[in-house]
């Protein structure tokens, strides 16, 4: 039998956001069930205490390997910041893996200050 791919919840959000709402953005997302959480290198301290308290591992990405990363939905900060439409699309698809396959597209924290997606690596 072989193992079910990787479901990544990837995750963009400003300096300011909080764990409640990084949280909450994820939860949002149910009921798939993630096996690791992505992020931009520079957001790592943000989402670490998430991934700790899930018991799931935190993949970080350097900025360069999110530039020209096609997503579906598009933010002008996130293009403007990271050279792609959707930072957390974009590390979803990325730590996936190639032939990857967004499930979820960004969903955008009640508070605002926080996306995530979710993408199925390949079978």
């Amino acid at each position: 039998m072989l193992p079910a791919p990787s479901l990544i919840a990837g995750f963009g959000c400003t300096s300011t956001a909080t764990q409640g709402g990084l949280f909450r953005a994820l939860d949002a997302q149910a009921p798939h069930r993630i096996t690791a959480i992505a992020c931009p290198e520079a957001r790592a301290a943000l989402l670490a205490p998430l991934a700790t308290a899930l018991g799931l591992p935190l993949i970080t990405l350097p900025r360069a390997a999110l530039h020209g990363i096609e997503t579906p939905t598009h933010s002008a900060r996130a293009l403007s910041a990271y050279g792609t439409g959707s930072v957390a699309e974009a590390c979803a698809l990325v730590a996936a893996g190639p032939g990857a396959r967004l499930l979820v597209a960004r969903w955008v924290s009640e508070c605002g200050q926080g996306t995530c997606a979710i993408a199925r690596g390949a079978e």
